[in-house]
């Protein structure tokens, strides 16, 4: 093994290569570490100089659960209140991630002399990390996955837009879906079921090491689930091996999904005014405070303000407390197949079955699955955590009149995508699409993109005050445009029929 004054020399090695780069310098707490975390950083020091610098500069490198859990309520960064006492004296290294609830990892391996697990999974998090681990249990993130796999019309959907076409003569042939289109598409952000089909044998400085294989990785997916059987990625938003609050809580870590043409919510609210201010002094701000509050530590509101930050004014009372289930604030879910509607009960949307049985949270003529989304009491609450938000800031007069207007715009919204649902059940009556399939034919692609792209845009520019959103990017011109054309469309297949 290398021992520890190579350790100490590659840490001044890259001290001063990060002060070259510009890079936060290393702060590691040396006397805390494990033995056992002490010999990974030995070997990986050296093999992957990048892991060791990245951790080096975390909080898990500084402080140990111990001294967490001493901290103020408010301040603390841990919600478990049992940690075992064999992790509470030194700080969250390699080992003490990597080597959590083995039993239960089908990527568990012998390394070293050490049982070590490839993944550290959101089950492995919740050692120190309860809470935040059951709400984003309940989530619609740690369902992604399967809301995309289980229920019926999202699954037609994935599987038509990445299967393999050919052209034959006439027509365009679907098909066998491809596997790693999916994987770089719609499931890179919903995640992969990455499962251990094997051993794989690498080359390294130490010489050949055999490690799990694994199918369907690397992937950091919100919904991935894991050979432990969790759902979920913590590091899809905290980084590895930083695990960084401020990268989580920074708007352009949620853009690597909410973004145009289906979620636009990054692409809103980098043209709102919120968005403005955050470009233009975000620079200044305290990313890193814990609690958040507003005016003090930031300007304007981020994704991380609105959704799930523990904010507290200027004397400490809480305004909105940490939640790491990213719907707990609101009341209407905006996104959706295919108005629309109440948000969910939980996040396993697939369960939905509307009126006529098929699993939309509402009818196709925008009637809500009431039994399987929260009731208007709950809707209430919702709205009243996300409105204590925005008054930290806005008078009452502002935001009511702004929430009444987003109202609105949910329903005129919904009146484009009911024009082009007619259009398309008037297809289907008179047999000149097939609903067998509903998004492989021209004039069903229209219909998807009319709810998935333009009325989507259109109630999220709404929400996040983005007005070009609403108007010539994927908005009303675009949604206008469309219906048009399948009105066109429709005429065109009567023709042929």
């Amino acid at each position: 093994m290398i021992n520890r004054r190579y350790y100490e020399i590659s840490l001044i090695a890259l001290f001063f290569a990060g002060i070259c780069l510009g890079a936060s310098p290393v702060q590691a707490n040396m006397s805390s570490i494990s033995a056992e975390s002490q010999e990974c950083i030995d070997c990986h020091s050296s093999i992957n100089p990048g892991i060791v610098a990245d951790w080096s500069s975390s909080r898990h490198s500084r402080i140990t659960p111990g001294e967490a859990l001493n901290k103020p309520e408010l301040e603390r960064r841990v919600s478990s209140k049992d940690i075992p006492d064999n992790l509470r004296a030194n700080v969250v290294g390699c080992f003490e991630c990597h080597s959590q609830n083995e039993s239960t990892h089908k990527d568990n391996f012998e390394h070293f002399s050490y049982q070590i697990n490839t993944i550290v999974s959101p089950n492995d998090c919740r050692v120190c990390h309860v809470e935040e681990a059951e709400q984003y249990g309940n989530s619609k993130k740690a369902e992604a996955l399967n809301i995309l796999r289980e229920n019926p019309l999202y699954h037609t959907l994935v599987e038509t837009i990445t299967s393999l076409k050919t052209f034959n003569k006439r027509y365009i042939i679907h098909g066998q879906s491809s596997d790693n289109a999916k994987g770089e598409s719609c499931y890179a952000c919903h995640g992969t079921e990455v499962k251990v089909t094997g051993v794989n044998t690498i080359d390294t400085e130490l010489g050949e090491i055999e490690v799990p294989k694994l199918e369907n990785w690397p992937n950091q997916g919100v919904g991935r689930i894991n050979p432990d059987g969790s759902y979920g990625s913590c590091a899809a938003c905290h980084p590895r091996h930083s695990f960084s609050i401020e990268i989580a809580r920074k708007p352009e870590t949620c853009s690597q999904c909410h973004l145009e043409p289906d979620v636009p919510a990054w692409n809103v609210y980098r043209e709102s005014k919120h968005g403005n201010i955050y470009n233009s002094i975000g620079y200044s701000w305290n990313w890193d405070n814990v609690p958040w509050k507003p005016g003090e530590d930031f300007k304007a509101p981020t994704c991380a303000v609105c959704h799930n930050s523990l904010l507290v004014d200027s004397e400490n009372g809480i305004i909105a407390n940490r939640t790491h289930e990213f719907g707990d604030r609101l009341w209407v879910r905006i996104f959706g197949l295919i108005y629309s509607h109440p948000q969910p009960k939980n996040g396993k949307t697939y369960l939905i079955s509307n009126a006529d049985g098929i699993p939309l949270p509402t009818t196709f003529d925008g009637q809500p699955a009431r039994d399987f989304l929260i009731s208007p009491d709950e809707q209430a609450a919702n709205n009243a955590k996300m409105t204590s938000v925005c008054k930290t800031c806005h008078g009452s007069n502002w935001v009511n009149s702004q929430f009444a207007k987003f109202e609105i715009s949910l329903a005129e919204a919904d009146s484009l995508v009911q024009t082009a649902t007619q259009i398309i059940q008037n297809a289907w009556d008179k047999k000149l699409a097939d609903p067998a399939n509903p998004f492989d034919e021209t004039i069903e692609q229209m219909w998807a993109s009319q709810w998935l792209f333009y009325a989507n845009s259109i109630r999220y520019a709404s929400a996040m005050m983005g007005p070009d959103y609403a108007a010539f990017k994927n908005g009303w011109w675009d949604a206008t445009e469309n219906l048009a054309k399948m009105h066109d469309q429709f005429l065109i297949e009567q023709k042929l029929k």
